[in-house]
């Protein structure tokens, strides 16, 4: 086993409670469906309202909205814990970290009662769609239109890499309802999605990784979604709210890295331990060692690290500086640590039934979604 890491000492008695329910729920409810779920692409509608159940979903919601009355700590924990499980396909931290937060902070009372407790429950499951074909990190850029009609919005456009995406049925649409160029013409639109509802094709992505997670394409043709389900007291506004809520995001991302480590690590020097090599086991090699201390030091930095941003937030003092940084770190180095463990698997770390196959794949994607690391570091300089 590695070393212990620090004591986080954001983490209460209840964080800790949380931890080991959701470790434990984890281990012996979804991994075993795990393979089917790769193989599928998605998981089971089902399971959303499974994890609702659980008091996995919404954690830091108010419970006057259905939600557990926690704080981000409890999303975290969550997050993390589902990460060191090896289950890429959960798409709860848009769900609950991404999501809900935006229906809380800019929602009217109406829209909060309608949508979050059944968010919390799993009953619906939630999407943000942003990025578009072509566009990439530049949200300015951003062409799907909502045009009034009566008493509606009639949105026409495309959107990609949207997480969620095949079983999503409350999706925050990016949009542009106006005329004003750039960030000014940008609006935050609401759709409910049921059976049937027409002028919505999703397509499922084929990816690298995340296997099990439902990535999609969606395309909106004269999708039409009533006025009321606009986000905010007025249109464009939808960039000041982006911005206010990215930098959670991005510390979701980092919470995910570095619980990916975790996992890599611990699986990779129980294998160092029992696998042999010319009469021996591989962890003798001097090599072996100093590759896996060179891997603890690096992850005794970044969960340092998370620990101190996560701390920050909890304040309200995480800006979003500092949130593009700690997140292009953390990714950055996932990737570089998952690479180094898979290699000490040899041909066996390219199978994908070894989970540290999964777990290399699946930490490539953290340095480009949530921002780009380039677009991160670009952000973080303008602070500087």
């Amino acid at each position: 086993m590695p070393l212990p890491l620090f004591p986080s000492t954001w983490m209460s008695e209840a964080h800790r409670l949380l931890q080991q329910a959701s470790a434990r729920f984890f281990a012996e409810r979804w991994v075993p469906r795990a393979a089917g779920w790769r193989s599928a692409g998605l998981m089971e509608r089902d399971t959303w309202r499974e994890a609702g159940a659980q008091g996995l979903l919404c954690a830091a919601m108010p419970e006057a909205f259905g939600g557990g009355g926690g704080d981000f700590g409890h999303e975290a924990v969550i997050v993390m814990e589902a990460a060191r499980a090896n289950l890429g396909g959960f798409g709860g931290s848009v769900h609950s970290a991404i999501v809900a937060p935006y229906l809380l902070h800019h929602g009217s009372d109406e829209q909060r009662r309608r949508w979050l407790p059944a968010l919390a429950s799993g009953e619906r499951v939630g999407a943000i769609a942003m990025t578009e074909p072509g566009t990439g990190s530049d949200l300015q850029a951003i062409r799907t239109r909502a045009r009034r009609d009566d008493g509606d919005y009639v949105i026409s456009g495309q959107k990609t890499f949207i997480t969620n995406g095949q079983n999503a049925d409350l999706i925050v649409i990016v949009c542009r309802s106006g005329d004003a160029p750039g960030a000014r013409g940008l609006s935050l639109i609401v759709a409910e999605i049921d059976a049937g509802t027409p002028g919505l094709t999703r397509r499922r992505l084929d990816k690298v990784g995340l296997k099990a997670q439902d990535t999609s394409e969606l395309f909106f043709d004269e999708l039409r979604v009533p006025a009321a389900n606009l986000l905010g007291a007025s249109e464009g506004l939808a960039f000041g709210q982006l911005m206010g809520e990215l930098p959670q995001e991005r510390l979701v991302i980092a919470c995910q890295a570095v619980a990916m480590m975790e996992r890599a690590l611990d699986d990779t020097i129980a294998y160092a331990r029992q696998r042999e090599a010319f009469g021996q086991p591989i962890w003798n090699f001097q090599n072996t060692r100093f590759v896996l201390a060179q891997a603890q030091s690096d992850l005794l930095a970044a969960r340092a690290l998370l620990d101190a941003a996560i701390a920050a937030h909890l304040q309200g003092e995480l800006d979003a500086a500092r949130a593009a940084l700690v997140k292009a770190w953390c990714s950055d180095l996932a990737a570089r640590l998952t690479d180094a463990c898979l290699q000490l698997f040899g041909g066996y770390g390219y199978m994908l039934e070894t989970p540290i196959a999964e777990l290399w794949a699946d930490a490539r994607v953290t340095r480009i979604y949530g921002g780009t690391n380039e677009i991160m570091k670009e952000l973080a300089s303008r602070s500087m």
